[in-house]
């Protein structure tokens, strides 16, 4: 099984687990971090619509709690359309992803396309523009 399978196999397991009771639209993520480690991720809505977290931030939020600031080397998110990070994840993701970071995108049956992060997020803020000159 390949790298992207795994992560696509991955994803639509979390996928199974969102909360989406608002949009009824279920998404799952899972990444890969630069030392192997894998951690996944689905999406959490809530009433409040800005307490809601995408499966992305939540497969990066559990990865960097547990392993602390790391490089993501990879990413896969499934959602029913093939839909490809949001803004605020592709934000999310410019703090630790690397330009050339891929970023897979599917569906419940297929892969669909896949991005490097800078496709995605070109000129992207990050933390080199907050260090001092």
């Amino acid at each position: 099984m390949t790298m992207i399978e795994n992560l696509l196999n991955l994803a639509r397991a979390a996928q199974k687990n969102s909360h989406s009771p608002y949009s009824h639209v279920r998404v799952g993520s899972a990444l890969v971090l630069e030392n192997g480690k894998t951690y996944s991720g689905t999406n959490i809505e809530n009433a409040s619509f800005g307490g809601t977290v995408c499966a992305e931030r939540v497969a990066i939020w559990k990865a960097i709690s547990e392993m602390g600031a790391q490089k993501i080397s990879e990413i896969a998110v499934v959602s029913p359309a093939g839909w490809p990070p949001c803004g605020l994840c592709r934000q999310v993701l410019s703090e630790f992803a690397k330009p050339d970071t891929l970023i897979h995108v599917g569906n419940e049956v297929q892969h669909l396309k896949t991005y490097r992060f800078s496709e995605l997020l070109p000129e992207a803020f990050g933390p080199a523009h907050l260090q001092k000159s």
